[in-house]
C-alpha cells in the first residue's frame, strides 16, 4: 500500500508521499513515488503515484522519454495548460491499459494505478489534479483543496480540521507530516522515508525538497509534540454530564425453572 498527499494553497502547493511498497509481509521494499519535472522560469510539475508499481514506473518512464518531443499530445513540456498536461498523463495510462488490460484480466488482477499531478505553467495559476486508473481526472478547488492516494483514512481527520486554501506553506507541510504520522502509526504498509516537495506560487521551481527518515530530528519532535498535545487536550476536555461512577442495576433474572 502507499500514502500520497497533494495540497493546493493560495501560496502554492505541497506534496508528500511515503516510499514503502509491499507484496506481503515478507516482500517489503522502498521505491520513490514523488517525481518532479520542471523548466525553470516556465513550468513545474510534481507527479505522485500509487498502485501497481510496474504500471506507475512505466507511466513515469513514458513521461520522461516524451519531455523533449514536439508532440503536444505526448509531452507535458509542450502542454499549454495544466489541464492539457493531466490529459497527456491520462493518455499514457490508457495506452498501458489498452495494451496490458487483457493480461491483467486473464490473471484475475486489477489494473490499479492512480496519480496526483500538480504544478504551474506560466500564464495560469497553480493547479492540482487527481488521475484515476480509468484515465479520467478531477481538479481540486477551494472546497476540497487536497487529494489523497492509497491508505487515506487515518491521515484525513487532521486535513479536514486544519487545511484551508489560506493556510501557509509552512503550516501545510506541518499538517502533511502530522497526517503521515497518524497513518504510519495505524498502518504497517505505510512507512518512511517520506518525500516532501514544496512549491511557491509563480516560482517555477521547487522551493524545498526533503527526504524525511524515521530518525529525522524535526519529524521526531513534531510527532512527540503532536502526541503529547493530543493527550493534554483530551484530559482537559469537559466530562460528560451524565453519571459514570455507578452502573444502573440490571433487571432481576427470573430462574428458568420458574418460567415454566
Amino acid at each position: 500500500m502507499t500514502y500520497c498527499l497533494g495540497m493546493m494553497l493560495e501560496e502554492g502547493l505541497v506534496f508528500a508521499s511515503d516510499s514503502r511498497t509491499n507484496a506481503g509481509v515478507d516482500s517489503v521494499a522502498t521505491f520513490r513515488k514523488l517525481f518532479v519535472f520542471d523548466q525553470q522560469g516556465e513550468r513545474v510539475f510534481v507527479l505522485l503515484t500509487a498502485g501497481n508499481l510496474a504500471i506507475t514506473q512505466e507511466i513515469v518512464g513514458m513521461v520522461e522519454r516524451s519531455l523533449y518531443t514536439d508532440d503536444v499530445e505526448r509531452s507535458i513540456f509542450q502542454a499549454e495548460t495544466m489541464f492539457h498536461a493531466a490529459r497527456v498523463i491520462s493518455g499514457f495510462l490508457r495506452t498501458v491499459f489498452n495494451r496490458d488490460g487483457e493480461y491483467f484480466r486473464a490473471h484475475a488482477t486489477d489494473f490499479n494505478a492512480s496519480m496526483i499531478l500538480g504544478g504551474q505553467i506560466k500564464g495560469e495559476r497553480p493547479r492540482l489534479f487527481l488521475i484515476y486508473s480509468t484515465g479520467n481526472f478531477i481538479e481540486a478547488g477551494e472546497e476540497t483543496p487536497y487529494f489523497q492516494l492509497g491508505e487515506t483514512k487515518y491521515g484525513k481527520p487532521i486535513l479536514e480540521r486544519v487545511l484551508t486554501p489560506h493556510v501557509s506553506l509552512s503550516d501545510a507541510a506541518k499538517c502533511a507530516l502530522v497526517s503521515f504520522d497518524s497513518t504510519i502509526r495505524a498502518n504497517i504498509s505505510v512507512a518512511p522515508p517520506i518525500d516532501l516537495a514544496i512549491y511557491r506560487r509563480d516560482g517555477f521551481c521547487i522551493t524545498s525538497r526533503q527526504r524525511i527518515e524515521e530518525d529525522d530530528p524535526y519529524f521526531k519532535a513534531l510527532r512527540r509534540h503532536w502526541g503529547e498535545g493530543l493527550k493534554r487536550v483530551f484530559s482537559e476536555a469537559p466530562d460528560p454530564p451524565w453519571r459514570t461512577d455507578t452502573e444502573r442495576p440490571l433487571p432481576a433474572q427470573v430462574p428458568l425453572a420458574m418460567q415454566r
